[in-house]
């Protein structure tokens, strides 16, 4: 059972508002009796920073709660803090909108039974995949998937289907990428409209964008579509939602441990639905087998 733990919150993404998630999470912890102390994001990356300190000053939990951008945050602060060693296991409150990541691991949703997990202590090891010097742990993407995460952030509503009326916004003005993709047993080079990349089966809290991903497995999996129209991949698109997309003719599906990909123009990209490139040419990724501690 953990002594204690770093809460780090995000009190912007998902659905209760700021003070309500603050009362929520406090009153979980008093209840199944954790030793914590709080620390609230005030900016982007913020949760990277406080993740990085807290690893530094030796605290055995640090819990990320929130969605899964804030996962990503807290995972990247953790790995550089000790690059070469994790010290400090992973903790995960959900409270976004998606979770995909707390749902593939099944750390429930109600927040005083995750954080009775947390008391309890039990571990997992799974993979972290690395796009261009940041961690993600459940998805990346190049093209189309980060143009549509940036128009999600972008809109106001902040109901559950935002992502779905974002990316039909996007695939109305789609453009086509010309990429040259590189991975351990083939390449492409051509037009391109979307490059998934997955450690886990879902994406944007519907969408299954590597349906044969799998958390602990040592492989990235990845899909891309090459050249499709607009009315192409608007009859795609509700294909995600049950990974019946890779049977697509136009879709192509691999498994790999590294991936470099070229992109005319200049594409964004975004890792656990967070764009943290907008002007990218050269993409590297890669895997790192049993990376992360996560409690489950």
């Amino acid at each position: 059972m953990p002594t204690k733990a770093k809460i780090i919150l995000n009190t912007h993404g998902g659905l209760l508002k700021s003070q309500a998630k603050i009362d929520q999470v406090e009153q979980a912890l008093h209840t199944v009796g954790l030793d914590y102390q709080l620390a609230i994001t005030e900016r982007p990356d913020h949760g990277l920073a406080l993740a990085q300190q807290a690893a530094l000053e030796g605290w055995p939990v640090v819990v990320a709660a929130g969605g899964d951008g804030t996962i990503n945050e807290v995972v990247n602060g953790l790995m550089q803090a000790n690059p070469a060693e994790q010290t400090s296991l992973l903790g995960i409150i959900p409270l976004g909108t998606g979770n995909d990541l707390a749902d593939a691991l099944e750390i429930p949703r109600d927040v005083t039974a995750a954080c009775r997990r947390l008391a309890a202590g039990n571990t997992r090891q799974i993979d972290l995949g690395l796009v261009n010097g940041r961690y993600f742990a459940n998805n990346s993407a190049v093209g189309l998937e980060p143009v549509v995460t940036v128009a999600q952030n972008e809109m106001r509503y902040a109901g559950s289907s935002r992502y779905m009326l974002a990316a039909i916004k996007t695939i109305m003005t789609a453009q086509s990428w010309s990429m040259r993709i590189k991975w351990d047993h083939g390449i492409y080079e051509g037009p391109v409209t979307l490059v998934s990349i997955g450690n886990n089966t879902r994406t944007g809290g519907a969408f299954y964008m590597t349906p044969k991903a799998c958390l602990d497995d040592g492989l990235l999996d990845f899909v891309y579509a090459v050249g499709m129209s607009r009315w192409q991949l608007l009859r795609l698109l509700p294909k995600t939602l049950s990974g019946r997309h890779i049977n697509h003719p136009l879709v192509t599906y691999q498994q790999t441990k590294v991936l470099s990909i070229t992109a005319t123009p200049p594409t964004p990209i975004h890792a656990d639905g967070e764009v943290f490139e907008r002007q990218a040419i050269e993409i590297n990724y890669q895997i790192f087998p049993k990376k992360l501690q996560v409690i489950v």
